[in-house]
């Protein structure tokens, strides 16, 4: 499939930003944002700064300084995401001089929890990588498939439940004992910013705050009813498939967008087990991220913390035959944004 891309969809491209898991230099103002806990369990807003984490709400006080909102959680930091950005930036550079008020910890001294506690809304991209498509095209013996945009189609998503289905990294996920056909779908995830409703391609990115990783697992033996007719339009059952407990691993933080290199260009790898299953770029994308953010605009208001999936690459297990297991560890990384970890069990 060769796929064409609107010329206002092209990178964004950020001089200069690079990471901390794998990049050259950082900035002085890279950092991450967080949601973690200390012993007494409560989801805490922090920012990372390379391998320590400061609490928010003791570094930035319980409320902004132009008092319009909470540092407390991730949620109400990304209600103010344009106030509360530039400060965070500032907050980095002063965490890196020692000189920040609150006091920095050891990332290993706390546990992470899903970046965002939860998501009003989770999108998930079907069918959004060339690599994929033309895999699974191969498997089931079709034809190959046209660029969408040729043939005047849209963006597809569907909806996760948010809460049910979100983890965090290191989180142990109980495979759904209704099915033995659990797949694993490494994704790059946008998480909006500011309220969005009717964007244009050339301006979706300036509603989005960042980037984190999710893992979208499906239940591949559950996608159609049995005893259902084929031509029914009642056929499918997306719940069973797609919106089990845990179904939506997610972490380990949000890359905010500005500390991004060229996001048309980020490597994406999956590994089970140790073994690399899924290798590609976003270089490999069908709907670039701007022409999702911006038809989902269309159809609903995006609101800050609201979550896009973006489509997985070539590599998952239902190409090949493969599928999870109790014991299994899976892990992925996107370069640039970091590592996603879980385990598996019954």
């Amino acid at each position: 499939m060769n796929v064409r891309r609107p010329l206002c969809a092209s990178a964004r491209r950020i001089p200069e930003s690079v990471q901390p898991d794998g990049g050259t230099a950082i900035r002085e103002s890279s950092y991450r944002l967080a949601t973690y806990a200390n012993a007494d369990s409560v989801p805490r807003a922090g920012i990372v700064v390379d391998d320590r984490i400061v609490d928010l709400e003791q570094a930035l006080g319980a409320r902004a300084a132009d008092g319009r909102g909470s540092a407390r959680s991730m949620l109400a930091i990304l209600e103010h995401w344009q106030e509360f950005d530039p400060r965070l930036q500032q907050l980095a550079r002063a965490v890196r001089a020692a000189t920040t008020p609150g006091s920095a910890r050891l990332l290993s001294e706390v546990r992470l929890l899903a970046p965002v506690m939860f998501p009003g809304t989770v999108f998930c991209a079907g069918a959004n990588y060339k690599d994929h498509v033309k895999e699974m095209s191969q498997a089931l013996n079709l034809p190959e498939e046209p660029d969408p945009h040729e043939i005047g189609l849209q963006p597809w998503h569907f909806i996760k439940p948010s809460a049910p289905c979100i983890r965090e990294t290191g989180a142990r996920i109980a495979l759904p004992r209704y099915s033995r056909r659990v797949d694993w779908e490494a994704e790059i995830a946008l998480i909006i910013g500011r309220p969005c409703r009717d964007v244009s391609v050339a301006e979706a990115l300036e509603y989005v705050a960042g980037l984190t990783i999710v893992n979208d697992l499906s239940a591949r033996d559950h996608l159609k009813r049995e005893r259902v007719p084929v031509d029914s339009p009642f056929r499918f059952d997306w719940v069973s498939q797609k919106c089990f407990e845990g179904a939506l691993p997610m972490g380990p933080w949000i890359c905010p967008l500005n500390d991004v290199g060229d996001i048309d260009r980020l490597a994406i790898k999956l590994w089970v087990n140790g073994e690399l299953m899924q290798d590609s770029s976003s270089a490999n994308l069908i709907f670039s991220f701007a022409e999702q953010v911006a038809h989902l605009s269309t159809r609903v208001t995006l609101r800050p913390g609201d979550l896009i999936a973006t489509g997985t690459p070539a590599g998952c297990g239902a190409a090949r035959g493969k599928f999870l297991s109790p014991g299994d560890r899976v892990k992925i990384w996107v370069e640039g944004v970091g590592e996603l970890h879980n385990e598996f069990s019954a």
